[in-house]
């Protein structure tokens, strides 16, 4: 599958994602900055994560948070995580042409459990909020 042409260049330092499963490369494309917390992600809000009135559909929103997260808990652990638990609030909607972008962090690891938290935000404030558990697999994820 080829990537779409965009308009826009995302903002400096972030690259295409790579290694990621075939739901992920067909939703996106996602772009990820490595910072010293850890992973931030971001795309461009395209015609096809939309609903029928031009905004970001919130199932989109919710796939975006979850592979955000488990980034993050893959960067703070290691291993890669399966999401056994994942709650978001919506705040605002994202509308076509915003560049989406989200920060996150880990704030727990209990044994093979990370807690995960993150927002994504547009240039117009916060989107969603969401927090997440994610079980730790017991082999290593390929680099």
């Amino acid at each position: 599958m080829t990537e779409p042409v965009l308009e826009h260049q995302p903002p400096e330092g972030f690259t295409p994602s790579r290694g990621r499963g075939p739901f992920s490369t067909r939703n996106g494309p996602f772009y990820d900055r490595r910072t010293q917390a850890g992973v931030e992600r971001g795309l461009y809000v395209l015609d096809r994560h939309c609903n029928s009135f031009g905004l970001m559909h919130g199932g989109m929103i919710a796939t975006f948070l979850d592979g955000l997260l488990a980034a993050q808990a893959h960067h703070a652990t290691g291993r890669v995580g399966v999401t056994i638990q994942l709650s978001i609030d919506y705040l605002r909607m994202a509308r076509e042409g915003e560049w989406l972008q989200g920060e996150s962090h880990a704030t727990r690891h209990a044994g093979e459990l990370v807690f995960v938290e993150g927002r994504v935000f547009t240039s117009a404030g916060d989107v969603a909020r969401a927090h997440a558990i994610f079980k730790l697999m017991s082999r290593k994820r390929a680099a």
